[in-house]
Order: C-alpha cells, then structure tokens, then sequence
C-alpha cells in the first residue's frame, strides 16, 4: 500500500506541475487586465456576479462601510472597442446609477446606496445582455434574464 501512495504522489504532483506549466503558458489576453475591487475600489467585495454569454461577466460589489453597492462588466478578453454598459437600480429608493459607451476592457463603475435593499443590476457586451431582480434580499428570490439584440 505504501508503493501505491507513493506512485500516486507522484503522479498527481506530476499532472499538477504539467497543469501549472500550461496555465502559466497561456497568453496574458485570455484572461481579464482588471477585477471589480480594481474598478470599485478595494473595500468592495464581489456578493454576486452573472455571465454575459461567453463575453464577460457583470459584477454586483458591496461595501460595508459605506452601504453602497458597485456594479461593472468586464470583458473576458479585452480588446478593440465594442458597446459596453453596466446599471444598478434600487426600486426602494428609486436609486439608479448607469454607464454604458464603448470599452476595451470594462464598463462601470455603477454605483447606489444598497444598504438593506434589494438591488435589480446588469450589464451587457455587444449585443448580449444580463439582468438580475431582485437581487441580494433574504425575502425575494433574484430573477436572471440574458438576451441578446
């Protein structure tokens, strides 16, 4: 038994070193040049996020010290400029925040005071589009639609 547990380190260190070797082989464009605590700020954790297809992900961000929520879309692989937009709403306080133009990156920052409210927000890239309701509150389940145009 002891061989066997031997053989099978080895072998598992060997796929990891194998799987290291070619995530750090791939090119820096595959990946995002930024995250939502860049675009927000640092004190802004990421509560929920939804994919825009297989183009982004849009991103709902909270800070505790301030009650306010950000949201942002980023890209999954930056490039040339295309149509990008990100909004947060809060139907409470009929509280909105949008931004929308065209990006290489990301759209956003979006930002409303959140503290105790449910939040509807979204994003989209190119012609697709995401939006979440009623989101992050104990008493109403979140409701995710994406479309494209």
């Amino acid at each position: 038994m002891r061989l066997n547990r031997s053989v099978l380190s080895a072998a598992a260190f060997a796929a990891l070193a194998v799987g290291a070797t070619t995530a750090l082989a791939a090119p820096a464009s595959a990946a995002p040049n930024t995250t939502p605590q860049k675009v927000c700020g640092s004190a802004y954790k990421t509560v929920n996020s939804a994919p825009i297809g297989s183009l982004g992900t849009v991103y709902l961000t909270y800070n505790a010290a301030n009650g306010k929520n950000c949201v942002t879309t980023i890209r999954n692989t930056p490039g040339t400029a295309v149509d990008m937009s990100t909004f947060i709403y809060v139907p409470d306080t009929d509280e909105y925040d949008e931004d929308y133009g065209r990006y290489t990156s990301y759209a956003g920052p979006s930002y409303v005071y959140g503290k105790a409210h449910c939040v509807s927000w979204g994003g989209g890239i190119k012609n697709t589009y995401v939006q979440v309701n009623d989101s992050n509150c104990a008493a109403r389940q979140e409701h995710r639609v994406t479309f494209t145009r």
